[in-house]
């Protein structure tokens, strides 16, 4: 489960349309990706920081994880994601360690990576990812 390193930092936003012109002023780089994502009711925005990158995520349902989350507690930082070999294998390993799942099996993420969460109530209260390529 060792990850390589941090993939990215997932920031949720109410539009994209306002944030990303702020986080290029900020970052001093451009969006080089905007996707959406339907069946997890969200859409990316992203920008590369040397081998990591910041992914904004903006609502398309209010009802989805992204709107529950912005409705609750407001823009901000929503998650970690770490990269790693196999996202399977490392959803596998973490429940091995007795840590709750929110995925048991990697799902189809932004970039076409496969992602896999791990609960915030075994994490300290930190929603964490795991991504691979694969």
């Amino acid at each position: 489960m060792q990850p390589t390193h941090i993939e990215h930092l997932g920031i949720a936003v109410k539009s994209l349309e306002e944030s990303i012109p702020y986080y290029e002023k900020l970052l001093g780089t451009s969006c080089y990706a905007i996707e959406e994502i339907k069946d997890q009711r969200v859409k990316t925005a992203f920008f590369q920081i040397g081998q990591t990158k910041i992914e904004l995520l903006e609502s398309t349902d209010p009802e989805g994880p992204i709107g529950k989350f912005l409705e609750k507690k407001g823009e901000g930082i929503h998650h970690l994601a770490f990269a790693v070999r196999n996202t399977d294998e490392a959803l596998h390993a973490a429940e091995e360690q007795g840590i709750s799942l929110i995925d048991k099996v990697a799902r189809k993420g932004a970039e076409s990576m496969n992602i896999g969460f791990l609960h915030p109530k075994s994490t300290h209260g930190v929603l964490i990812e795991f991504c691979s390529k694969q």
